[in-house]
């Protein structure tokens, strides 16, 4: 797919707010790897090749396991996450697929164990704002490992 347009040239100002978001959630209260996790999932779930991409070699980086990379899609059968990592997948995937009734009171409950309320906020924040990175990279067909590229 060729790429239509590149936001980061052509809006320069919008690309700045987003990443103010970013340096928000780069100092938030919930722990990166959940951070990261989350927004693979959310990626996963809405079609980002270019977020997925971004978000996998990053969780690699940071040191993630083969295991748990391959299996955020499949995250409720394996194994290999935490209840708090849990729960905020579950929240991220409610969130994302947003319903009639939006994130049930079960899945609000089991992040409230596990985050506190300034926690639960960024990890809200988080979800929307990698939901806006997905819907602008999916609409310009942002290439998957365009960043790696352009850093190598």
């Amino acid at each position: 797919m060729t790429m239509r347009l590149r936001i980061t040239e052509v809006q320069p100002k919008a690309y700045q707010a987003m990443l103010g978001l970013e340096k928000y959630l780069a100092d938030c209260p919930v722990p990166q790897q959940v951070l990261h996790l989350v927004k693979l999932r959310v990626s996963q779930i809405n079609g980002c090749a270019f977020c997925t991409d971004m978000h996998a070699f990053e969780l690699k980086d940071e040191g993630e396991t083969d295991e748990r990379l391959f299996s955020v899609v499949t995250w409720r059968e394996a194994p290999w996450f935490t209840p708090a990592e849990r729960a905020a997948l579950a929240l991220a995937e409610e969130a994302t697929r947003m319903g009639p009734d939006g994130v049930s009171d079960g899945t609000w409950a089991e992040a409230e164990e596990h985050f506190a309320p300034p926690a639960l906020a960024a990890l809200v924040t988080a979800i929307a704002v990698i939901t806006a990175w997905n819907v602008i990279n999916v609409t310009v067909r942002t290439t998957p490992g365009l960043l790696r590229t352009a850093a190598a």
